[in-house]
C-alpha cells in the first residue's frame, strides 16, 4: 500500500478573548445574585448555596488561562450567560460552515492543493449544527469541490476518527485526497452557571488535508491508526430533536453538556496511556522515539499524566506535549490537531502521536512521521 499523508492543516478561531479573571467575575456576580434571591431557602436548608469560582481554581483544575469565543459580551452578561447566535437557516451559511471554510482554505494552501484535486469532505464535530443538509456538503458546495461529503459525530474524538475515515477511503481507492474539517463552536452548549464547567470551552476549528500524494514540504506520513470505544455515561449531552416530543420533563441545564470530571480523569488517563503504549509496542517504536505528543486538549493535567505514563517519567520538557489549551481552552475534538498545527516543527524522520479521546468513551490514536 502506498503511503498516506497529512499534507496540510489550517485553524480558525474568533478574535474575542475571555480571561480567567473576567469569567470568574461574571460567575461570582451570578453566585451573589443566586444566593441573595434564595436566601430564605438557603437559611432553611432547602437550597444549597452556590460557591465562588476563582482564577487559581480554574488554572489548577484545567491549565486554562484564556479562551477565544464567538460572543464575549453575552457570555459574561449574568442575565444571559450564553453567546447570541442565529438559527440555522437556508438564507445564510451555517456558523460551522463559516468557521470550516476559513480553516479549510488555510489547510489547502499549506497542502498546496486546489478544490479540483479534492475528492471528498468529511466534517467531524462533537455537536452538530443541524440534522440536515450536511454542513460538509454545504462547505463542499462553497469551495467548489466535486465528489462526496458527510458529517459525523464521535464526541471529542471526532477529528481523529474523521481523519481515520479519510485514510480508509484513500487506502481503499475511493479517493486520493480528502479534506477533513472539524468546527467546534462549543460555547453555546456550556452551562456558565455551573462552577465545574463554566470555564472549560473555547470556540475554534481545524481543517486537515489527507492525501495519497506528498503535495507539500510539510507532509507527515500516517504510520498507524488505532481506535477503541467503551461505553460510559460520565460525559453526556442530551440535547436533540427528541426534546420537542419528549413526554418527560428535563431542564435545559440537564440537557446541556455535563460530565463527572473526577471519574473521567481516573478512568480515561490510564486507558489512553495503555492504549498509546500498546500501539507503540505493536509498531516496534520506543516511547523515547516520539518527538511530540499532540493530545486532546481536555485538561493540562490529563495530557501531562498520560505522557508521563507512556514515557515512564514525569520529568520531561513541556515542549514534548504542547498545551494550546492554556490560550484557547478546551476545543473539543479540534484540540489535538490544533496542537499539531501550532507545534509540528519536526525534522525529517522524527515521529509523533496524535491522539483524541472523549465522550463514549472513544479514543483514536495515530502515529505519524515527518517525511
Amino acid at each position: 500500500m502506498n503511503d498516506i499523508h497529512i499534507a496540510g492543516t489550517g485553524i480558525w478561531f474568533p478574535d474575542e478573548v475571555i480571561t480567567n479573571d473576567e469569567i470568574v467575575s461574571s460567575f461570582n456576580s451570578y453566585v451573589d445574585n443566586f444566593n441573595e434571591e434564595n436566601k430564605n431557602s438557603i437559611d432553611n436548608g432547602d437550597v444549597v448555596p452556590m460557591e465562588y469560582s476563582s482564577s487559581a481554581f480554574i488554572e489548577k483544575a484545567s491549565g486554562i488561562k484564556t479562551r477565544h469565543v464567538i460572543d464575549k459580551k453575552n457570555i459574561l452578561d449574568i442575565e444571559k450567560m450564553m453567546p447570541s447566535v442565529k438559527h440555522e437557516d437556508e438564507s445564510r451559511l451555517s456558523i460551522h460552515a463559516i468557521a470550516g471554510i476559513e480553516a479549510a482554505k488555510k489547510a489547502m494552501k499549506q497542502a498546496n492543493v486546489s478544490a479540483d484535486e479534492i475528492d471528498g469532505v468529511i466534517l467531524g464535530t462533537s455537536h452538530a449544527a443541524r440534522n440536515y443538509p450536511s454542513v460538509a456538503i454545504e462547505i463542499q458546495n462553497e469551495l467548489g469541490i466535486e465528489g462526496y461529503a458527510y458529517d459525523m459525530l464521535v464526541g471529542c474524538s471526532s477529528t481523529t476518527f474523521a481523519i481515520n475515515n479519510a485514510f480508509s477511503d484513500i487506502s481503499s481507492g475511493l479517493a486520493k485526497t480528502i479534506l477533513v474539517i472539524n468546527p467546534e463552536i462549543s460555547t453555546p452548549f456550556v452551562n456558565y452557571a455551573k462552577r465545574d464547567i463554566h470555564f472549560i470551552f473555547g470556540d475554534g476549528c481545524v481543517a486537515t488535508v489527507v492525501s495519497k500524494e506528498k503535495t507539500s514540504g510539510n507532509c507527515f506520513k500516517i504510520i498507524d491508526r488505532k481506535l477503541v470505544t467503551k461505553f460510559s455515561n460520565n460525559i453526556r449531552s442530551d440535547w436533540s430533536y427528541l426534546v420537542r416530543a419528549a413526554s418527560d420533563e428535563k431542564s435545559i441545564e440537564d440537557l446541556l453538556f455535563y460530565q463527572n470530571g473526577n471519574s473521567v480523569f481516573k478512568e480515561v488517563c490510564p486507558m489512553v496511556a495503555e492504549f498509546i503504549s500498546s500501539q507503540l509496542t505493536a509498531n516496534n517504536i520506543k516511547p523515547g522515539d516520539i518527538s511530540k505528543f499532540w493530545l486532546h486538549q481536555a485538561n493540562s493535567r490529563m495530557v501531562n499524566l498520560i505522557v508521563s505514563k507512556v514515557i515512564n517519567t514525569d520529568d520531561f520538557d513541556e515542549s514534548l506535549a504542547p498545551l494550546p489549551i492554556q490560550k484557547f481552552g478546551n476545543l473539543a475534538s479540534a484540540g489535538s490537531m490544533f496542537a499539531f498545527n501550532l507545534h509540528n516543527d519536526l525534522k525529517q524522520g522524527e515521529k509523533g502521536i496524535i491522539c483524541s479521546f472523549g465522550a463514549g468513551y472513544s479514543v483514536c490514536s495515530m502515529i505519524v512521521e515527518k517525511i
